[in-house]
């Protein structure tokens, strides 16, 4: 995969090609005995380029000095990668991330995991030094084994803790590679972990499933703003909105009778706190999704007063893609 080879000629074999060109007529003879005698592959321990040498946007890693093509990805490696990377970036104890991002630990090595995570880098130009401690690889069909071998050794090498292969040909499954010990296999009943790096485990099936990749993105950026999971979103907004319609209903009961009006508002301010939670809910979990809502979605939202109705578009506001999602 993007190997350099040295093509050498003797003397002899550059003598034999100049009598076949300058003499077409002797070349029958001679094909059989320039390349037996004038080629020569030659595998340099150390390749001729530098990590400075590769502009960004161009398609090639670095290995030893050696430039290596990287293919772009299908289908299903960029859909898994795109996903995946949403996992990682949104836990709690992450402060950066990136797909594709270019390492070099030294002058003659550059490598781009499909996803990384890493202490926030400096603002400097060019790779990205050292290694990310942790690094995620999606190998597909025509993946060359050999190839990914060597990158993994690389990065353990210069300092990376974890490195996921995630498998998606064959069964589902991810390869965890540590420094000093053997790889461990694990399915999708597992969970990944990576202590001191991410808060949260991780479930294997976050990296295949879109669906599942979605839910662990939300909890971890429900967790970003302080709530531990939707129930405790949810529950917030029912407290709060009890609370206004309490205060609603002391308000109106100053009015009708101190003892009337404590029971009617505590149970009109209990009913529109629901109502009122709800909706809050609603947004919040759009904005949290970076789902912008109109003014007509808005007004939609806030003009229903059916608990049930409002419940169906919670539930829809999860996995909806755009805000009128919610209402189909």
């Amino acid at each position: 995969m993007g190997h350099n080879l040295t093509f050498a000629f003797t003397s002899i074999g550059w003598q034999q090609i100049y009598n076949t060109t300058k003499f077409p007529s002797r070349a029958s003879k001679n094909r059989k005995e320039i390349f037996p005698m004038a080629q020569e592959y030659r595998m340099p321990s150390h390749g001729l380029f530098t990590a400075n040498q590769i502009r960004e946007g161009e398609r090639y890693e670095l290995s030893n000095g050696h430039r290596i093509y990287c293919a772009p990805a299908g289908e299903s490696h960029s859909r898994r990668n795109l996903s995946g990377g949403a996992v990682l970036d949104s836990d709690p104890n992450v402060e950066w991330a990136g797909v594709d991002a270019g390492f070099s630990p030294n002058p003659h090595t550059m490598r781009a995991p499909d996803v990384s995570v890493a202490p926030p880098p400096s603002k400097k130009k060019g790779w990205i030094p050292g290694v990310p401690p942790l690094a995620v690889e999606y190998a597909d069909q025509g993946q060359d084994e050999a190839a990914l071998e060597t990158k993994i050794q690389e990065f353990l090498a210069a300092g990376t803790r974890y490195i996921w292969v995630v498998r998606l040909t064959g069964p589902h499954r991810v390869e965890v590679y540590t420094q000093n010990k053997p790889m461990r296999l694990l399915s999708t009943t597992d969970t990944l972990e990576a202590p001191g790096i991410l808060r949260n485990p991780i479930p294997v099936r976050a990296l295949f499933d879109r669906t599942e990749a979605h839910r662990v993105t939300l909890k971890n950026l429900l967790q970003r703003e302080g709530y531990e999971d939707i129930d405790a979103i949810f529950q917030e907004g029912i407290e709060k909105g009890i609370e206004k319609g309490i205060e609603k209903g002391i308000e109106k009961g100053k009015i009708q009778g101190r003892i009337e009006g404590k029971a009617q508002g505590l149970i009109e301010g209990e009913a529109r706190g629901k109502v009122a939670a709800k909706i809050e809910g609603i947004l919040g979990i759009l904005a949290l999704r970076a789902i912008d809502v109109d003014g007509k979605t808005r007004e939609r939202l806030c003009n229903c007063h059916d608990l049930a109705r409002l419940d169906t578009w919670f539930a829809k506001a999860v996995v909806a893609d755009r805000p009128e999602d919610i209402f189909e």
